[in-house]
């Protein structure tokens, strides 16, 4: 008789790297077989920072606002995997049924929700990337090599902080049910104002700015463009400093904020089923 092998069963750290990867795998190959997705994606994205870098040089404005726009579109790509990836997923998977699998899976909802977008920023990476080079080429802007090692910090912060603002953002999103895509496109347009994607958020006073610090990427782009560009300290909101340590904190408060809510929503979706089916 053949030997009957115990399977080992993944736990901790290892059932969690295992199912973020299991769910960012259908991601990452789908953007290669669908290609009109690369033009959608990166192409058509382009036309709206153009447009703004020819309002800027119609009115004579100052180089550097050029480059604030073009490090603006570029991380327009990652909002928008965050509101359109993350946060309405949820609400989508349910009515495809999948969200039951999640919930009685035994791999954690933050794993989910963290491979879908680990799976999206193949996508967003490849739009950021191709606003970002294609610009500068085209418009000639100038960038500093100041701290890199700094700048990869501020960026990793801000990723952190956005996708925890994301995966808070879910568990919102599916409560509100059909909302849900009300909320996503009510989100969109007002973010790129008050974030200050096209200009520096300093330009909005100080506390309209000091309330739209409470979306990550606010401080983020206000810092990157500090160290990206000459007049970029002259143009911010807070010192590089400042704002690295705010984003820090953010990070920290949105990730254990979507853990505690995931946790319960998991919880509640195990315990009645509500998640899945609404009882009359």
């Amino acid at each position: 008789m053949s030997e009957i092998r115990e399977v080992e069963k993944a736990r901790g750290f290892s059932l969690f790297w295992r199912t973020m990867w299991a769910r960012a795998y259908p991601r990452i190959i789908g953007t290669t077989r669908e290609k009109s997705w690369a033009f959608f994606d990166t192409i058509l994205p382009l036309m709206s920072t153009v447009s703004y870098v020819f309002v800027y040089r119609a009115i004579n404005a100052p180089e550097e606002y050029i480059g604030f726009v073009v490090v603006g579109g570029a991380m327009t790509a990652f909002w928008l995997n965050v509101l359109w990836s993350m946060a309405s997923q949820l609400y989508w998977d349910k009515d495809m049924g999948n969200l039951e699998l999640y919930v009685l899976s035994p791999g954690p909802m933050m794993a989910i929700l963290l491979g879908m977008a680990v799976g999206g920023l193949v996508m967003t990476g490849t739009r950021a990337a191709a606003i970002l080079i294609v610009c500068s080429l085209l418009f000639r802007v100038t960038y500093q090599t100041g701290s890199l090692l700094l700048l990869l910090a501020i960026f990793t912060l801000t990723m952190a902080a956005l996708y925890g603002m994301g995966m808070m953002f879910a568990s919102v999103f599916l409560a509100s049910g059909r909302e849900a895509w009300h909320l996503s496109n009510l989100l969109q347009e007002p973010i790129y104002l008050v974030s200050g994607f096209y200009f520096p958020v300093r330009a909005l006073g100080f506390w309209v700015a000091t309330f739209a610090s409470v979306i990550p990427l606010t401080l983020g782009l206000d810092a990157m463009r500090q160290l990206l560009f000459a007049g970029g300290p002259s143009l911010g909101f807070l010192s590089v400093r400042t704002e690295t340590g705010i984003l820090a904190v953010s990070a920290v408060i949105f990730i254990a904020a979507a853990h505690v809510m995931l946790r319960k929503l998991e919880e509640k979706g195990r315990r009645d089923g509500r998640l899945i089916e609404r009882r009359r």
